[in-house]
């Protein structure tokens, strides 16, 4: 049996997952190709010190990536370093010397893709990169193929298992998200400097690539409006309670008149939408086509496992593609602004909104926050307040009516400067479309 070869550098987590899978899955991968996958060299800074699987015998081991990819014996390079610096470098010398490449990496691909597609392509190399988003989820091959057929008007997603985890313990537990991120820091969920997750980066970038697949439009992560997760409390969620709704870090994209919307942002949702369900480190992608209308895609969007699964699953279809000789020849980016799809501001969006206010209570606040939205043509749906014994430090919550973004940030600015505020309000978007 003839068999195709890949070199492997990066062996953390993912590198690690997928070596183990490429061992221990051997014998039913090489059934479903005709032919073994075989692992030629591996690289990474300790790799010497590194136990690899049983069944990865006779490879070339090195700490520098240069000697992978120009390697005589790999044919496909899996870029499992990470970020946009040595990353790029990797790919980008893989491509010179006509390897096929497959990567996990959303933040290079999110920045650089279409470019980086275009010149594989031109070298007629294969390059896949499931693994970049949700890596247990075959979602890439869904928007790409499965849905391929439809025109797809509006996409949700959870897309960062960090941020997931922590908004669901502190649902459960009523715990505050300082104690919850310092659990997710020992469990291995969130980073030392868990920054990417929580300020929303993390799922930026998975954004840019799902909504370029899903829109077939040329998306930039500076296209999408982004607010993290920091400033959610237990009492959002005790408020989010009482009107049957949940708070989740929301991945949208959505069509409307004037184009594309692009947000991430915690929102409210219904507490009967499916997406209100997704737990713990879960991942989940919710896709509205206009002839299919919705489909739902759930499971791990993270781990060494899960991801590697996706990986694997790349080598095979890349190693298919070499045997066969025909590589795939079409980028999956959109190289020019379409028009109809085209990205605007996140001013365009109409919604309802749910603010929590701490204050200093006294008489007459509700009556100024209520003249302040009125004079922005702002209503107001319902005031919230809980009991408390802390009159100098009361929180309250406004429901407003729907209204757009920048009436809402207007209204926000002049709230922020009142003597009686202990903080900025927080504003969340409560999504009544899911």
């Amino acid at each position: 049996m003839d068999e195709v070869r890949v070199g492997i550098v990066g062996l953390g987590n993912v590198g690690s997952g997928t070596l183990a899978i490429l061992a221990e899955n051997a014998d039913q991968i090489a059934l479903k190709l005709g032919f073994r996958l075989k692992v030629a060299a591996v690289c990474s800074r300790s790799v010497h010190a590194k136990q690899l699987p049983a069944g990865i015998v006779d490879v070339f081991k090195t700490t520098d990536w240069r000697e992978v990819v120009t390697h005589p014996d790999v044919q496909i390079v899996a870029e499992l370093v990470g970020g946009t610096g040595v990353a790029s470098e990797i790919i980008e010398a893989a491509i010179q010397n006509r390897k096929s490449v497959v990567t996990a990496n959303k933040e290079l691909m999110a920045a650089c893709g279409a470019e980086i597609w275009d010149r594989a392509i031109k070298s007629g190399i294969n390059l896949a990169m499931e693994a970049s988003v949700c890596g247990g989820i075959p979602i890439h091959a869904v928007l790409r193929e499965g849905i391929s057929g439809d025109n797809v008007m509006a996409l949700y997603g959870i897309l960062n298992g960090t941020c997931n985890y922590i908004l669901t313990e502190m649902e459960k537990r009523g715990a505050p998200f300082a104690t919850v991120l310092e659990e997710s820091q020992k469990l291995g969920y969130a980073e030392a400097d868990p920054s990417a997750d929580i300020d929303g980066f993390d799922a930026r970038s998975k954004l840019a690539l799902l909504a370029a697949l899903a829109f077939g439009e040329k998306i930039t992560p500076s296209d999408i409006f982004m607010e993290g997760i920091r400033r959610v409390t237990p009492v959002d969620f005790r408020y989010a309670a009482q009107l049957k709704h949940t708070i989740r870090l929301i991945c949208g994209a959505r069509k409307i008149p004037e184009g594309l919307v692009l947000y991430v942002r915690p929102a409210l949702i219904p507490a009967s939408t499916i997406l209100a369900g997704v737990q713990g480190a879960y991942n989940a992608v919710w896709v509205r086509g206009k002839y299919g209308e919705d489909t739902f895609y759930y499971g791990w969007g993270a781990g060494a496992l899960p991801t590697g699964v996706a990986v694997t699953s790349d080598l095979m279809r890349v190693a298919r593609e070499i045997r066969s000789g025909s590589p795939e020849r079409v980028s999956p980016f959109a190289h020019e602004r379409l028009g109809e799809n085209m990205p605007v501001s996140i001013m365009f969006q109409k919604r309802a909104y749910y603010l929590r206010f701490r204050v200093d209570d006294r008489p007459g606040i509700i009556a100024t926050l209520a003249g302040i939205l009125m004079r922005k043509n702002i209503g107001v749906e319902a005031v919230l307040q809980e009991p408390s014994e802390n009159r100098r430090d009361l929180p309250f919550v406004i429901i407003a009516e729907p209204t757009y973004e920048h009436s809402m940030r207007e209204a926000l600015e002049e709230m922020a400067q009142l003597d009686f505020m202990e903080e900025a309000p927080l504003a969340l978007p409560m999504e009544t479309s899911l």
